[in-house]
């Protein structure tokens, strides 16, 4: 292993983007990495910020790109892998719900060829994830026990954003999700196709939709959807 590509998709993220970029190069990683900004059209400050950080990296390790509208996590993501160099992929939330400290642990499996996949679980050796809603808790719990029924696996934690994984399986399974049917979609062909999921556990500290937290109610029945039509689909 080479090189890690770490996707930020953003959008409205103002508050918490330069923080976020900082963390990550704070972050003794054991290869050489990247930082791919994808500005989902942000009415905000998120984009003029992302061009400072761009420009103020030195080492060129950070590149940019902005969508001409909203479009949505999903398509982020995967203009996201269509311009990235590393031969192993890790999407990072531009929020501080997840902590860029912990990727170099979910990367030691892959760097010593043990598997493909790393999923880092918010639910692993405890019950509850600090931060997370009741609501959200059951939405969770309940789509990665659908998933484990639909595919024979044993998840704990399918909707995690830390998905690891050499890039050469996500371009692979061909994923064409929007918005946030991103991680059912992801999940389902990685599973479909044969590639085994090891998850490790990861600290989590969740925010509001005050906080700006965009994932809504829909967002789970579309989830649902999701992963019966790739149940479904030959």
């Amino acid at each position: 292993m080479q090189k890690l590509s770490i996707i930020v998709p953003a959008y409205n993220e103002a508050k918490t983007i330069r923080r976020v970029v900082e963390q990550i190069f704070e972050v003794a990683f054991p290869v050489e990495f990247e930082i791919i900004i994808v500005d989902d059209s942000s009415s905000d400050r998120t984009y003029r910020l992302a061009k400072i950080l761009d420009k103020s990296d030195l080492k060129g390790r950070i590149r940019l790109y902005r969508n001409d509208r909203n479009r949505g996590k999903g398509y982020c993501i995967r203009r996201g892998l269509e311009n990235a160099a590393g031969d192993v992929v890790i999407v990072q939330d531009a929020d501080f719900e997840y902590d860029p400290h912990e990727i170099p642990k979910l990367l030691k499996p892959i760097a010593e060829g043990k598997t493909s996949v790393v999923y880092g679980s918010r639910f692993l050796g405890r019950p509850h994830p600090p931060g997370m809603a009741f609501a959200n808790w059951i939405a969770n719990r309940f789509l990665t026990w659908m998933t484990n029924v639909l595919f024979g696996s044993k998840l704990t934690d399918m909707e995690t954003c830390y998905k690891l994984m050499k890039k050469e399986i996500a371009q692979k399974i061909q994923l064409r999700s929007e918005r946030f049917d991103f991680e059912p979609e992801v999940t389902a062909r990685i599973l479909k196709n044969g590639f085994p999921i090891l998850e490790l556990p990861i600290s989590y500290h969740g925010r509001t939709h005050h906080e700006g937290k965009k994932i809504k109610a829909r967002d789970f029945f579309i989830a649902l959807w999701v992963l019966f039509r790739e149940r479904l689909r030959p």
